[in-house]
């Protein structure tokens, strides 16, 4: 039976030497992590695993470094420079595979610090905007604690646990954490233009957070029959199932239902997941299978990119040997996409950096990590337009790649190509 707790008190069970989870994007238990934080004089090598976390993540800090050393599955902006500079470590993994991690006892759990929504009436709490990752870390780990909060959408789907699942909880009362919105630039409204044309009606789609995914969403006012099926929602969806342009209807996999596996948004989406049967958040291992994901027709799976190379290359989880981001679910769904009828995987980026680099290059940096093989990439586009890789050439990857760069990097481009491929 579950125990009703302060924060410190629940904490006091963790060990130097154990491996703590820390529940996911913006169910990150912002209350347990300073209590367990506190210790830090008391523990030494707690191993502290997580995806990416919205908000603080004071373990990672450099007077930390004897207490607490991170195993990040996904390298997010609060822990990226204790990775950078040593003091922390990334696991590149596929989304899909991390349950496995912790089922197969590859990285065995000694703590799961989660945040839940209070107790229904029959004793059961909702993992709410995150279950991904965190329905598997629950089920293996020795000790559960969770933060009971009343700001926790209730959600239907893997995330119903009983409260004596949790060995602790401890009352908060404070705000799920939400992403701002952002101004579309008109870059970005490009962007997102070309891959709405790509969407047909009746596809499945896959979206990830940031101004491109939003910037399509909002392309995709006047289309039909769309379905999610997704490992992220974000805000724009709820736009687009009110409007009547998200039904599900053409889905295969869970009909007339939103599926996703998290969701980071404003208050507003989170009233929208709040006891809301339409959607169904579920365990990534399921969402983000490839053998779920290619049973739908027409899945369009729009991810992002830091650098393509002239062969179709994606580098998306460092900017050469700096590790910015994570494997996360690309891989998954951009294989899934391709091997549905109908599909369409596509990688959308801008085509420089904010300094004027060019974002399509002839080789990718030094140290730089390939997320998604040459042979995996379809659609690759940018504010100037969408390049169709499949079923072509090194030679005619280079000049569909070039036609979409930006102009100013062209020439330089083209003359690389042809020393390497030939003319065309």
């Amino acid at each position: 039976m579950s125990r009703t707790v302060t924060a410190q008190e629940a904490v006091a069970v963790i060990r130097s030497g154990d491996r703590v989870f820390i529940h996911s994007v913006a169910a990150a238990p912002q209350q347990l992590i300073a209590a367990m934080t506190a210790r830090s004089e008391e523990l030494r090598v707690v191993e502290v695993v997580h995806l990416h976390t919205e908000g603080a993540a004071p373990y990672a800090a450099p007077e930390m470094a004897r207490s607490f050393r991170v195993n990040a599955l996904f390298v997010g902006s609060n822990v990226r420079q204790a990775v950078n500079e040593g003091r922390a470590d990334y696991l590149p993994v596929f989304l899909s595979e991390v349950p496995q991690l912790f089922r197969a006892g590859v990285l065995p759990l000694d703590v799961a610090l989660i945040q839940v929504s209070p107790p229904d009436r029959h004793g059961f709490c909702s993992l709410g905007v995150s279950v991904d990752v965190t329905r598997a870390a629950v089920q293996v780990a020795r000790t559960v604690i969770a933060q009971v909060n009343p700001n926790m959408p209730r959600t239907h789907g893997d995330g119903i646990l009983h409260q004596d699942d949790i060995d602790f909880m401890v009352p908060v009362d404070d705000p799920i954490a939400e992403a701002p919105l952002h101004q579309l630039t008109e870059v970005e409204k490009a962007i997102g233009m070309h891959c709405a044309e790509l969407v047909e009606d009746g596809a499945c789609l896959q979206l990830g957070i940031g101004a491109i995914p939003h910037a399509t969403l909002i392309g995709l006012r006047d289309h039909r029959r769309l379905g999610i099926h997704t490992e992220m929602l974000s805000d724009g969806v709820v736009d687009l199932i009110e409007r009547g342009v998200i039904t599900g209807e053409a889905k295969q996999v869970y009909p007339g239902k939103v599926v996703a596996g998290f969701a980071l948004g404003n208050r507003r989406l989170y009233d929208f997941l709040d006891d809301n049967p339409q959607v169904s958040m579920l365990d990534i291992a399921y969402i983000n299978d490839t053998a779920v994901i290619r049973r739908n027709h027409k899945v369009t799976a729009i991810n992002s990119a830091i650098e393509v190379d002239l062969t179709g290359q994606i580098c998306a989880d460092s900017i050469g040997d700096r590790l910015f981001s994570g494997v996360g679910g690309q891989m998954d769904f951009i294989r899934g996409a391709a091997l549905s009828e109908g599909g369409k995987p596509i990688i959308a980026l801008h085509s420089t950096t904010s300094k004027g680099e060019s974002r399509i290059v002839s080789y990718l940096k030094p140290g730089a990590g390939v997320v998604s093989t040459r042979a995996h990439v379809h659609y690759v586009v940018t504010e100037h337009g969408i390049a169709d890789l499949w079923g072509k050439n090194l030679r005619q990857r280079a000049a569909a790649l070039i036609a979409i760069a930006d102009p100013t990097h062209r020439d330089a481009l083209t003359v690389e190509a042809r020393r390497r491929f030939g003319t065309w």
